[in-house]
């Protein structure tokens, strides 16, 4: 009796063959699986997030526990998380393929827990140095590598057509832990959840206790809940297999760093704005308790990231980017009206309402520029191999190699902008007292990103 095509694919947790863009496969099986791992990685890449940006929330309560930073510390925290989330994205874009998608999902959630129940402790101890919690934050950078692998992860599964709507829902909704973290860190340190753990609170001046150490401790059990669906729910692909020699030769491309600065203009002005606009706010309009609002901004860019996956699907994804960076550019012009001069002024409203409208746009610039990789590296890669005489199967496996490689890498360097805007903030304040000077380096650099997406992938004679 000869064996069904089905049985032969799947061994356990390990797909041995994978054909996403031959239509009776993807109907019959393919389908259902990418589905299943695409809506077990989501909330693994949401925890993800909320783990990297948890100091933004909880530098704006150090001083409230008995701690004594500057405002230049306090911005030094929120930035650092994505110094190290920025340069481990690089490897971690090159692990999926060494090994395999179900087993770097589980082990990059699990290692998460770490950095949170540390935090935990050390925000009860007012004696915790600086240093202490640099390395901390350091730590919470590790949750932000795993957009890289998620990302790639999630691109072998699908086949070219869906892509971008589906690496949009992943990475759009796993962008949205920055949100649910904002939102429900400011509900949960203001109960007693884990005296049993030791968390007693710290006294304010209102009567009321704050436990800061919730804000960390709150995501332990969701993180491991997820570690273990990742283990038993997902698959390896053994089609994804690839050695890191394998992979490196898409470094050389100059389309990498191209996109790579493109992504860095929407990708890393969400992260970036989202670690500090709480700290920022609070600096400008210090009668506004912050943390109410702080969450509407990375909860729009979240939902647009996904709507820019699906959208360049339809209209292109150097369009949509193209008009998405000329709003970006409007929009941060526009802030300079509402900021206050010199303490005196300013309008927090209006500078909330621009700052939605920023986030909206670098959400969907995200999703848009995401679309844009996947599509010219798939293209690049398959166009060379056939060049070379290679087949239809080895082009759209080499294709996949090197479009999950490249969407990896890129995603590194965007993760930059975590650290640059904040840390461009706190240094604009501590010179000049206002953020400002911050805000015309912003400003320039998405005129930049205009003129580029126009002049290389735009023009009529630049669009092959």
């Amino acid at each position: 009796m000869s064996q069904s095509p089905d049985s032969s694919q799947k061994t356990g947790s390990l797909i041995t063959e994978w054909r996403p863009e031959e239509p009776a496969f993807w109907q019959s099986r393919g389908h259902g699986i990418a589905s299943r791992n695409l809506w077990i990685s989501v909330p693994c890449l949401l925890l993800a997030f909320c783990v990297w940006m948890l100091f933004s929330a909880v530098a704006v309560n150090l001083n409230k526990v008995g701690f004594n930073f500057t405002t230049d510390q306090l911005f030094m925290l929120t930035a650092l998380p994505s110094v190290s989330g920025a340069l481990l994205r690089v490897p971690y874009s090159f692990m999926v393929p060494v090994f395999g998608g179900r087993r770097w999902t589980a082990f990059s959630t699990g290692i998460l827990i770490i950095p949170c129940v540390w935090l935990g402790f050390a925000v009860q101890n007012p004696a915790t140095p600086f240093s202490v919690f640099i390395i901390i934050a350091l730590l919470c950078g590790f949750a932000g590598a795993n957009f890289a692998s998620s990302m790639a992860n999630i691109s072998f599964f699908f086949p070219k057509a869906k892509q971008g709507g589906a690496l949009g829902i992943n990475g759009g909704l796993g962008n949205l832990g920055v949100s649910v973290m904002q939102l429900v860190a400011p509900l949960v340190i203001s109960l007693s959840m884990f005296a049993v753990f030791g968390g007693t609170g710290v006294e304010q001046a209102d009567g009321t206790m704050l436990f800061l150490e919730n804000a960390a401790w709150v995501w332990v059990p969701l993180l491991a809940i997820f570690t273990l669906a990742a283990w038993f729910g997902m698959h390896d692909l053994a089609t994804s297999k690839a050695s890191l020699k394998e992979q490196l030769p898409v470094l050389k491309r100059a389309h990498l760093w191209i996109m790579g600065v493109l992504y860095l203009a929407t990708f890393g002005s969400f992260i970036g704005f989202s670690a500090g606009f709480a700290m920022l706010a609070k600096t400008q309009f210090p009668d506004v308790n912050i943390l109410h609002f702080a969450f509407f901004g990375p909860l729009f860019g979240a939902l647009a990231r996904s709507a820019g996956g699906a959208i360049s699907d339809h209209f292109g994804g150097t369009k949509v980017s193209l008009i998405n960076f000329v709003f970006m550019a409007i929009f941060s012009a526009l802030l300079f009206t509402t900021l206050p001069h010199n303490g005196v002024g300013g309008n927090f409203i209006a500078f909330f309402g621009v700052f939605l409208m920023l986030f909206l746009t670098a959400g969907l610039g995200s999703g848009s520029t995401f679309q844009m990789i996947s599509v010219i590296f798939r293209k690049l890669t398959m166009d060379r191999v056939k060049a070379q005489g290679g087949t239809e199967e080895r082009a759209l496996r080499e294709a996949a190699t090197d479009t999950a490689a490249a969407l990896g890498f890129i995603s590194a360097i965007g993760a930059v902008g975590g650290f640059f805007i904040p840390k461009a903030f706190g240094t604009s304040l501590a010179l000049t007292g206002s953020p400002a000077g911050a805000m015309k380096v912003f400003l320039v650099f998405y005129i930049v990103c205009v003129v580029i997406t126009w002049a290389v992938y735009g023009r009529k004679s630049s669009r092959k």
